[in-house]
């Protein structure tokens, strides 16, 4: 019998490569998304739609029990959906915490939890690492997320370990970069015009992960159907900025780059200021104070341990590889 799985987010980066892998495994594939979602990467025709009401409870737990009546509960849950960076400062506990408690408590008041529920966490939600030492983040360690994302992903994770019984599967990925990813090709941009920015002057260490191994993680999470349990998620390796800048100039063909080193405190009067003027006009600043706590962070080396033994986890993408990857992609589709 063909498995239902529900993947809400589905319209934003990581989303849309959960769809895919969904659709190559044969399940009966849902994506939750908003009428007004952007569904550029959700066009095959297999794909089923659903728009889930997170901010009311009672509303939802009306759609899920009617979903139930015409499809059946769905087997699995990845719930992708979040946000990074908000005009309203309240939004991350409204979408990144309230949503989780609103979805949760619905499935278990309509009998419809599913057999594994997956929610999409953060490397953010330990917050800051051993920056003298630089040893990894473990599981072990007591959490202090310093941004209002992480702090937001930290309370829909407690909420989780609240709930007797409840199949939980949490997935804490550091910096995911992909096709399609935003972020991280505003700074291949930057490389492309021949500058080389970065930030602090005191020794950092990054960690990253391709969004196909991120999404080989999810789906041997499903494989081995693991309960209550949260990995963080790398490549396994660490870097510096220089060495992640290098891998982008050489797959851009790039030889000469002029490197400019900014001090933390421009980084945060520009972030401060970026976030003050993006208030008044209503909108959300990729520069802000969270991106300024992140873009500071010296180590964000973490344990993968457990995701290697438990999952049998190895990344298929080192770094250069998928940078090497990605930067193709941005190529053939006109982004660079």
């Amino acid at each position: 019998m063909q498995k239902k799985i529900l993947i809400t987010g589905a319209g934003g980066f990581i989303g849309g490569f959960i769809v895919e892998e969904a659709l190559r495994r044969k399940y009966e594939t849902w994506a939750g998304v908003r009428a007004s979602t952007n569904r550029e990467y959700l066009k095959d025709e297999n794909i089923k739609f659903v728009d889930l009401k997170f901010n009311d409870k009672e509303l939802l737990k009306k759609q899920l029990s009617e979903h139930k009546e015409k499809f059946g509960r769905w087997d699995y849950i990845i719930h992708n959906l979040g946000v990074t960076k908000c005009k309203n400062p309240e939004d991350f506990d409204r979408i990144n915490y309230d949503f989780v408690k609103n979805f949760t408590e619905a499935l278990i008041e309509t009998e419809t939890v599913p057999e594994q529920f997956i929610m999409m966490s953060s490397l953010g939600a330990w917050g800051i690492g051993d920056e003298t030492g630089f040893t990894p983040i473990r599981q072990s360690d007591i959490p202090h997320p310093n941004t209002r994302y992480g702090k937001s992903k930290l309370k829909a994770e407690q909420h989780l370990h609240t709930l007797s019984d409840f199949p939980y599967v949490i997935m804490r990925p550091t910096g995911v970069y992909g096709p399609r990813e935003k972020d991280y090709y505003l700074m291949m941009k930057t490389i492309k015009f021949g500058f080389d920015f970065s930030v602090g002057y005191k020794k950092q260490l990054i960690t990253f992960i391709y969004v196909k191994d991120l999404i080989k993680a999810i789906f041997l999470a499903i494989d081995k159907g693991v309960k209550q349990r949260s990995y963080f998620i790398s490549d396994g390796s660490a870097y510096t900025s220089t060495q992640f800048r290098k891998y982008i100039a050489s797959a851009m063909g790039k030889r000469f780059i002029i490197p400019i080193r900014l001090p933390l405190f421009f980084l945060r009067a520009v972030s401060y200021c970026a976030e003050f003027f993006a208030s008044l006009t209503g909108s959300a600043s990729t520069l802000n104070r969270d991106k300024y706590n992140i873009m500071k962070q010296r180590n964000w080396i973490c344990d993968i341990t457990p995701l290697r033994e438990e999952l049998k986890f190895e990344p298929d993408y080192p770094l250069e590889k998928g940078v090497s990857e990605t930067v193709n992609w941005y190529k053939k589709s006109g982004w660079l």
